[in-house]
């Protein structure tokens, strides 16, 4: 952990502007600053002796994460519209992907959980026979947008899911993940004039999306829902996948490209060890058609498939891509469907890196400030990214690993950044007797006290 606030580079000037009190800076500051600089499990406990020299009780940041004073604010859609700003005038196209990721939780208790089981399964032997009962694991759901901009800069936006119960209680209007995204596509402040294209896997292959991308004048790209039939006279609709009929007919296109190269390599942000010349290609066999699909109308239909001589054409082997863009080429449709699994790597960070899913709340409010504290961490260190990137001092390779760098390398980052702070913090107190006396008497305070009820 880090003795001092301003051992994190530019995070106070980070919280600037978003018309918040000085002590909620402070306690946001800790969050943000633990969620970087942690050492094992991410939890209150370990935001409450982020600052040894200013430790906290972490009852006290508990009772901050449920007050909807500052979560009304929405800081972390504030923060995103601002790095939004400064990427916005890039030539380019910005891809926007979405998914749902859940948070594991355990107990009863717990507010707004839903559980992801189809059924309920027979407990192991262990369990069976045991005399302590276990509470079945349930989760928090939350709808993701991930941005990638055309230098590869990643902005995130989320927003929750609210079980039935919890609304009926809460008077919240309930929303489905497909309307969620719908209206995630509506307010990302981008230009008119920005070419987006929307990635999602088949969840979201639903009317109100395409609305919602229509309105904007977006492509989308999406998996074509096995359900899905081809427009026609009621009784006369087969479904899309009965066109795989028709593979051994088709003459095949061969796609291969790298990941490391071509124009959207930069969206990938790949370390250097994924980039050499050792890497192989990826290599896909693929069969475009332009048809009427009911519900939709005139879309592009992309057949593809790893599987070089493939015989017999199923549902499982073959990827059927369904985009509303007439004119975009089928080579270059593959290669942009690839970009959706950065969203996945997105909460792959969260989780691992940042500790997002690593809570323990029974309210809700607290879930939500703890989600939203998380995400508003991510564009902070995005935005050092680009503070970074934009030195003007800085060398060729420099540049490269700054180009590249995801959450983990700029968590490291700041972490010796904080380190170096300190030993300068410690250095120039040591410069005199008074301020030796004072760094004494600061390190005796920063013993954590011992918390307990009363009895």
């Amino acid at each position: 952990m880090a003795m001092v606030a301003d051992s994190i580079p530019k995070l106070k000037g980070f919280l600037r502007g978003f018309q918040l009190s000085n002590g909620c800076q402070s306690l946001i500051m800790r969050m943000v600053m633990t969620f970087i600089l942690h050492s094992g499990r991410m939890s209150c406990s370990q935001a409450a002796g982020a600052l040894p020299l200013e430790a906290r009780n972490k009852a006290q940041l508990t009772r901050f994460l449920r007050r909807p004073r500052w979560r009304t604010v929405g800081v972390s859609k504030l923060a995103a519209g601002r790095l939004l700003k400064r990427v916005a005038g890039l030539k380019g196209r910005f891809i926007l992907t979405f998914d749902a990721t859940v948070c594991t939780q355990q107990g009863t208790k717990t507010q707004n959980t839903f559980s992801t089981a189809n059924r309920k399964r027979r407990p192991r032997k262990g369990r069976r026979y045991g005399k302590n009962k276990h509470a079945r694991k349930s989760g928090h759901s939350f709808t993701f947008a991930l941005l990638i901009a055309p230098d590869g800069t990643r902005i995130p936006w989320q927003c929750p899911h609210y079980t039935k119960e919890y609304c009926e209680t809460h008077d919240v209007q309930p929303r489905t993940t497909a309307e969620l995204v719908a209206d995630l596509i509506r307010e990302i402040p981008l230009s008119a004039e920005a070419d987006v294209v929307v990635l999602a896997d088949t969840a979201y292959d639903a009317k109100v999306v395409q609305q919602a991308c229509a309105a904007r004048g977006y492509t989308w790209i999406v998996p074509c829902n096995p359900e899905r039939r081809l427009a026609g006279p009621k009784g006369q609709r087969p479904k899309v996948r009965s066109l795989l009929k028709e593979w051994s007919s088709w003459v095949l296109k061969t796609v291969r490209f790298a990941p490391h190269q071509g124009r959207y390599a930069v969206y990938r942000r790949l370390s250097s060890s994924r980039s050499g010349p050792k890497t192989k290609a990826r290599t896909f066999y693929v069969h475009s058609e332009k048809r009427e699909v009911q519900s939709v109308g005139q879309v592009q239909l992309v057949f593809s498939t790893t599987e070089q001589k493939l015989q017999k054409a199923t549902p499982d082997e073959v990827k059927i891509l369904m985009t509303n863009n007439l004119r975009l080429r089928p080579a270059e449709l593959v290669e942009l469907y690839t970009l959706r699994w950065q969203i996945e790597l997105f909460f792959k960070e969260l989780k691992s890196t940042l500790g997002m899913d690593q809570y323990r709340f029974q309210k809700f409010a607290a879930v939500e400030g703890w989600i939203e504290l998380s995400v508003l961490t991510m564009i902070y260190l995005e935005e050092h990214r680009l503070d970074q990137l934009a030195r003007k001092n800085l060398s060729e390779a420099e540049r490269n690993w700054w180009q590249r760098q995801r959450t983990h390398g700029l968590c490291q980052n700041i972490r010796l950044h904080s380190q170096q702070a300190d030993l300068q913090f410690i250095a120039d107190r040591l410069k005199t007797d008074g301020g030796t006396r004072k760094l004494k008497r600061l390190i005796e305070q920063s013993i954590p006290q011992e918390y307990r009820c009363s009895s």
